[in-house]
């Protein structure tokens, strides 16, 4: 069975090509027995190796030779609450974070908000990075979806696995860059709640399953 850490560091890797993320911002982690494994705090993606990545139980106590990421909590969270969850990426990409530091929702301007799990992206309210109370934000704008905007920070998805997590981020940024650019030229217009329903049904069965 391959190592979930040579995945998650792959994962970490590919943020910055895909325009998620510069630096050592943002953090990555994967469901792994009863806890999860996460990104170190601090550290340049390029330089990660396998014991690097430390082993977290819901607890909150790790173990490993490097310190977890500051933003644990709501990885954390999202494992103990959500058992269909296998992967959370947070990320500071730079159309995410535009719409954030504006504290907007994300409305239906495009049926693919569907993807996320409703009719609308929620951006949780600010709370000051790693803070409980920033987990509970984030807790409360993801209520039956798979992605939220964290208010002046940044992005927040999870998926079943690595690859949903990192394609349900890179779909968001992509969606955040085509509000904006659609609010430069105007208000745009959109779905009814009727028309987004239907597009919620029809996601039920979209894919292969």
């Amino acid at each position: 069975m391959a190592d979930p850490r040579a995945e998650l560091i792959a994962t970490a890797q590919a943020m910055q090509p895909a325009g998620l993320n510069r630096g050592t911002s943002g953090n990555v982690s994967v469901r792994h027995g009863a806890g999860f494994y996460i990104t170190p705090t601090g550290m340049p993606y390029a330089e990660l190796r396998d014991d690097d990545i430390p082993l977290m139980a819901l607890d909150g106590s790790h173990m490993g030779s490097r310190k977890p990421s500051s933003e644990w909590r709501f990885h954390r969270d999202l494992y103990a609450s959500r058992p269909e969850v296998g992967a959370v990426l947070h990320a500071h990409s730079p159309f995410a974070v535009s719409l954030a530091c504006l504290r907007l929702d994300i409305p239906p301007f495009h049926y693919m908000i569907a993807r996320f799990g409703g009719d609308s992206i929620r951006c949780a309210d600010y709370a000051i990075f790693g803070s409980e109370a920033l987990s509970a934000n984030a807790m409360t704008a993801m209520t039956e979806r798979q992605a939220c905007l964290l208010a002046n920070h940044g992005l927040l998805v999870a998926g079943r696995d690595l690859a949903e997590a990192f394609a349900l981020a890179v779909e968001l940024e992509e969606l955040c860059e085509q509000y904006w650019r659609a609010c430069q030229l105007g208000q745009p217009a959109l779905l009814s709640s009727e028309e987004m329903a239907a597009v919620l049904e029809k996601f039920q069965g979209y894919g292969q399953q």
